[in-house]
């Protein structure tokens, strides 16, 4: 079959042609535009995303759990308020300073600087005669079950008496961490220097 080139169907094959580009054109100009704003939509929720876990990370930030500060900060916190210990028993009632020099038992109870000022054992020692201050002078009269009360900034903790034995004062052993809650009291045995008495108690 022999086409013939008219003008007639020249310009019908030219409008078809026409027509084929435009709607290809009109395709590839749609997908064109859809993939910027489909990148642009997904950078914009990973940018979300990112904002929000950051905003997270500031907040955790800005209020640290109790149990995950730096023992630094408990310590500065607890010294620039309130840090005392109560035992109604003997009619107690002393400040507590970080150390356990005599300048510190001078005027204070000491802290053990190795233990716990919160979570764990904490470690206190004090005269108990022959000095100015003598805040453990009565010590040897608890009995198991007394209570103890460790006032903080961070709070109040109620310990009872669960132990109170005669150590060697090389045994460090109850000054050790612990996972439990526990306070420890150490102060001299009476014309026994090689001797301290160790009262312990457990948090209830």
């Amino acid at each position: 079959m022999i086409i013939s080139y008219t003008k007639k169907n020249v310009n019908s094959i030219a409008l078809l042609i026409t027509t084929m580009l435009f709607l290809l054109l009109h395709v590839i100009m749609i997908q064109i535009e859809k993939t910027p704003q489909a990148i642009c939509t997904t950078n914009l929720l990973k940018e979300k995303v990112i904002m929000a876990e950051n905003h997270t990370k500031e907040k955790s930030r800005e209020i640290p759990a109790l149990s995950e500060k730096p023992k630094e900060e408990l310590q500065e916190t607890v010294e620039e308020n309130i840090w005392k210990i109560e035992i109604p028993k003997i009619q107690l009632l002393a400040n507590i300073n970080e150390g356990t020099t005599q300048a510190v038992m001078a005027k204070a109870v000491g802290h053990f600087e190795h233990t716990s000022i919160w979570e764990g054992n904490v470690g206190l020692i004090a005269h108990n005669r022959g000095y100015q201050m003598n805040f453990f002078e009565h010590l040897k009269e608890l009995q198991l079950g007394d209570i103890i009360l460790y006032h903080t900034s961070l709070g109040t903790k109620e310990y009872k008496v669960m132990q109170s034995i005669i150590i060697q004062d090389t045994d460090w052993s109850y000054l050790e961490p612990s996972n439990e809650n526990k306070i420890t009291l150490i102060t001299c045995v009476e014309n026994e220097p090689e001797y301290r008495r160790c009262i312990q108690g457990i948090e209830i």
